[in-house]
């Protein structure tokens, strides 16, 4: 059983291996600079970011979800972007990664938001399956443009 908790300063430890294997899943970098600023971000109540830990019955962290608010020109009531959600390769297909967008949806229900919605890569065929499970797969496609910052 798979129990979603509010993140807390003593899950950092168990927190910053989740963080670089998501990071190292996405074939990307983050300096232990900023790695150490979102997990300050994380825990900060005045930040508008907030994030929860998976954790299993034997009360090992086995996943994270990261998500913030914003406002919306299409709604009065905010929107909540899923901006990340990772579960350790071992424990994936065991429910905790629903378990983890449950949370972000009830705590999104709760504070009044229009909807929840998040991006993934195309080839990530295995959070995809649950993906189209829970959510509507929108066709939308994602651009950007980074500013080096």
């Amino acid at each position: 059983m798979t129990e979603i908790r509010p993140l807390a300063p003593a899950d950092r430890d168990a927190w910053r291996p989740l963080w670089r294997g998501y990071i190292e899943f996405y074939e990307s970098e983050v300096s232990d600079e900023q790695t150490e600023l979102t997990w300050n971000r994380l825990l900060d109540p005045q930040f508008p970011i907030h994030g929860a830990v998976a954790v299993d019955d034997t009360g090992r962290a086995v996943g994270f979800v990261h998500w913030l608010t914003h406002a919306a020109t299409w709604s009065a009531t905010p929107y909540v972007y899923l901006e990340d959600l990772f579960v350790a390769p071992g424990t994936r297909g065991t429910g905790a990664g629903r378990a983890l967008i449950a949370h972000v949806t009830d705590w999104a229900r709760e504070h009044d938001a229009a909807k929840v919605y998040w991006l993934t890569q195309e080839t990530n065929a295995t959070a995809r399956a649950l993906y189209d499970r829970v959510a509507i797969h929108t066709g939308f496609v994602h651009y950007e443009i980074g500013l080096g910052s």
